[in-house]
């Protein structure tokens, strides 16, 4: 009977009804707050998880991992996109050319880098062909001046599909009649959208097309490489450039995007660590409250002790009765927050359509809508935390109750 103590005696002063009300509210308030730090932990988390995953899905699949480029440029790009796809790490190339522009259209001007690009490459490296909206990529036929637009660049612009469209280039061409900057027109043949600032400011023409325009014969600009892993694109690119000798020279995604990932990850250790703190203070609160009931409890710590409790004992109960209060307000606190990180993008998505207000917009924000990406392995940290912390919390209390001496409290009853 006296093994059970613990857990029979800390379970009724959790259902127990207290003469002290402050002491039920110090109880209500630790458990509240604890809820509210566990849900509101794990939701972050999943959301941050979730603009993880869209970097490296959206940006960082529209984005090339490794870009490989030569000083005259590459002629024979077949030849090495063959070589460079034996590696162990290659598991993707394409050429490319690409042009900084401004398009106009109905006297609306928006600038845009433009990529010359081989439909039959292209999804080796890039998921823009799962993106379209409009139009195929196949429709970059060689010689038509075609163009795919992103489509917030077709919205600012006022063109849609069939419309024409006017691309400046920052070179200038000189004739008899003096220096002029270098236009061509363009039809607008598709339009994709990935829901990211990609949209605004990308548009893809055929590569032959922009060879033509930028005045480079045979050449491309370079080969785009996508790689099974993109953590490792700093390390296989030097190794690329190193194998391939003087003349190339590569880029990766982190001097694009690396800055914008590296702040993600910042700001999700740093928001961690934030309501950590928030969960330490809520259990924290926990010591309070067992600290009361100590106090209050004291004569019926002095008759248990006098009918055998040992004091490993009495520490038991209090430790019973804080982990209890903790438990439930981590049990509850995980349930809404796992409901709303699996419900938070519907959520926010039928509240900008019913109230008409847009939380993320893309031309601010890399992405235009709200996710979110529950991982287990979040939840149970955070479960193993706040345990934790609660826990901790009850051991001072616990240890006062075990030093009280029968005799002084019994005295004067």
């Amino acid at each position: 009977m006296l093994d059970r103590l613990p857990f029979l005696v800390g379970l009724r002063y959790v259902r127990a009804k207290r003469r002290n009300h402050f002491i039920s509210f110090i109880s209500l308030t630790s458990m509240l707050g604890l809820m509210l730090g566990v849900a509101v932990l794990i939701l972050v988390l999943s959301v941050m998880n979730g603009f993880d995953h869209e970097l490296r899905t959206r940006i960082l699949g529209m984005v090339p991992h490794t870009k490989i480029e030569s000083q005259e440029g590459l002629v024979e790009w077949q030849a090495l996109a063959d070589q460079l796809v034996e590696r162990e790490r290659v598991i993707g190339a394409a050429p490319y050319v690409e042009q900084q522009g401004m398009f106009s259209a109905g006297g609306r001007n928006q600038g845009a880098m433009v990529n010359g690009i081989h439909p039959d490459w292209e999804d080796q490296v890039s998921i823009i062909g799962e993106h379209m909206r409009q139009g195929q990529l196949s429709d970059l036929v060689p010689g038509e001046w075609n163009v795919v637009l992103g489509s917030m660049l077709a919205r600012r612009l006022g063109v849609g599909v069939g419309d024409r469209v006017t691309l400046l280039v920052p070179e200038a061409s000189i004739t008899p009649a003096g220096v002029f900057p270098r236009l061509k027109r363009f039809t607008v043949s598709g339009i994709f959208s990935v829901g990211a600032d990609l949209d605004a400011n990308l548009a893809y023409a055929n590569i032959e097309d922009m060879q033509t325009l930028a005045r480079l014969g045979d050449a491309v600009g370079g080969l785009r490489l996508e790689l099974d892993d993109l953590f490792v694109a700093g390390s296989e690119t030097q190794a690329i450039v190193n194998e391939l000798g003087s003349g190339y020279r590569g880029t990766d995604w982190t001097a694009s995007h690396g800055s914008l990932f590296q702040a993600i990850q910042m700001e999700k250790r740093m928001i961690a660590l934030l309501l950590t703190v928030i969960i330490a203070v809520a259990a924290f609160n926990i010591v309070s409250t067992l600290v009361m009931v100590v106090t209050d409890k004291r004569a019926d710590i002095a008759i248990l002790r006098t009918i055998g409790a040992t004091p490993r004992s009495i520490m038991g109960i209090f430790i019973v009765q804080g982990l209890t209060i903790g438990l439930i307000g981590i049990a509850i606190g995980v349930a809404a927050g796992v409901l709303l990180a699996l419900t938070i993008s519907d959520l926010i998505s039928w509240f900008e359509t019913t109230f008409g207000i847009q939380f993320l917009d893309a031309g601010v924000y890399f992405i235009s809508d709200l996710p979110s990406q529950l991982q287990w392995g979040d939840v149970r940290d955070i479960v193993i935390a706040a345990f934790g912390l609660t826990f901790l919390s009850t051991l001072y209390p616990a240890w006062r109750a075990a030093r009280v001496q029968p005799a002084d409290v019994l005295r004067y009853e």
